[in-house]
């Protein structure tokens, strides 16, 4: 249906390449023309910890889908709505001696306006097929749970 490239560059800043020296800085572009975003490793592999690094943008890929297949299913139901915020966390673990991202929790907090208010379980409703729709979490093996606030 759609093909989705990045853009990855790294280079070498001419000091001594060795585990504890390289820049693990590097830039990646989505697209021509869009903004280019400055990644690192986490600390604890010795990146930068000013900058988001891989795993932060698997919990931010799964929060921003979420909340995209929420607010189109709320316009299909003409229900407005007015701010969509979410705490979001991702747990790095050691499972049978390999890293992964093995869950994730959404936290939204939506407010809606207009007259039409969802009640809570017409908002449960929402989030289940929301992730049912979510490109990004019909595409991991991360456990997701959404716990809306």
């Amino acid at each position: 249906m759609s093909e989705h490239r990045i853009r990855l560059n790294w280079r070498g800043d001419g000091a001594p390449f060795t585990y504890e020296s390289y820049s693990r800085n590097h830039e990646i572009s989505f697209k021509d023309g869009a903004e280019a975003v400055i990644l690192s490793a986490a600390p604890a592999y010795l990146g930068d910890g000013t900058k988001a690094d891989p795993e932060d943008l698997l919990v931010a890929s799964l929060s921003s889908c979420h909340m995209l297949s929420f607010l189109a299913i709320c316009a299909k139901k003409k229900l407005a709505v007015a701010s969509y915020e979410d705490d979001a966390r991702g747990f790095l673990e050691n499972d049978g001696g390999k890293l992964w991202i093995t869950r994730v929790i959404l936290q939204p907090h939506v407010v809606f306006s207009g007259e039409s208010q969802p009640t809570s379980a017409e908002i449960e409703n929402i989030h289940h097929l929301a992730h049912d729709a979510c490109f990004i979490a019909n595409s991991v093996k991360t456990d997701v749970h959404v716990q809306p606030r």
